[in-house]
């Protein structure tokens, strides 16, 4: 599990997994979690494709140097990934905040992507307000106080009952991470604007759609699909941690659009 640092010295944290023959497959995280959000599929797409997963700045075992955050910051760190690990071109699979990243790259560094997955994610926010009351709240409370709430963002509730033990890894995922690291990639999400730069995308793009996703809800997806030319829209029968509470579907979708 290699570290590889950025051109600023934060330290991100890798897992490489698979064949190095295979074509290269990046997998990238939602805000408050780690690389094990994609411990499902890890396996299956390990079997495929040259697997690579890090911990964003501010998550899991990368570093969390003090803010602000944006998403031409979180680019860059991507980037120093792949040029460390002598990787020219990926296939990208990225959830909320990895679908942000993914649009980003698939905009501003087009020539290191192959194909692009989008789930559950969004393009723009005209209503800041609940990331500024997202950010107060934080300044004088813990994530262990929101965890409960964000679960309920998460997941379903039929999912939230029948698998306990889903909820207690991912709620122990998110309130491990650093609580000024967390906060700097609040403020970068409330400030993206892909509207301009998602149409000059020109891979080739799948956007997943969760059917019951409070967070990024079904039309955001659909916004970005019709933006980027030729993307396809597929559905889940899930809230927004898609790749968690369907994982063989999940899994399916995103290995039928890459093979």
């Amino acid at each position: 599990m290699p570290t590889i640092t950025t051109d600023d010295g934060c330290p991100i944290n890798v897992e490489v997994s698979g064949s190095e023959s295979a074509p290269p497959l990046m997998l990238s995280n939602s805000l408050g979690t780690d690389l094990h959000m994609w411990d499902d599929q890890a396996a299956e797409f390990a079997r495929h494709f040259r697997l690579i997963r890090y911990d964003r700045r501010g998550h899991g075992k990368s570093g969390a140097p003090k803010g602000p955050y944006s998403f031409d910051r979180f680019g860059r760190d991507i980037l120093a990934v792949l040029d460390a690990l002598g990787v020219k071109k990926t296939n990208w699979c990225g959830l909320s905040m990895g679908g942000m990243d993914g649009q980003w790259l698939g905009a501003n560094a087009p020539d290191c992507v192959e194909k692009l997955v989008l789930a559950n994610t969004n393009y723009h926010y005209p209503d800041k307000a609940p990331w500024v009351d997202r950010l107060r709240y934080l300044e004088q409370h813990q994530l262990d106080e929101m965890v409960v709430a964000n679960m309920e963002r998460w997941f379903t509730k039929g999912f939230r009952e029948r698998d306990p033990q889903a909820i207690a890894r991912m709620t122990k995922m998110f309130v491990a991470s650093d609580h000024d690291g967390y906060m700097a990639c609040v403020a970068a999400v409330r400030d993206i604007d892909f509207r301009a730069s998602n149409p000059t995308i020109k891979a080739p793009t799948l956007v997943i759609v969760g059917t019951h996703d409070p967070a990024t809800p079904p039309a955001n997806g659909e916004v970005i699909a019709k933006a980027i030319p030729g993307a396809r829209l597929g559905a889940l029968d899930a809230a927004h941690i898609s790749n968690v509470e369907q994982p063989q579907a999940f899994t399916k979708a995103v290995l039928d659009f890459l093979k």
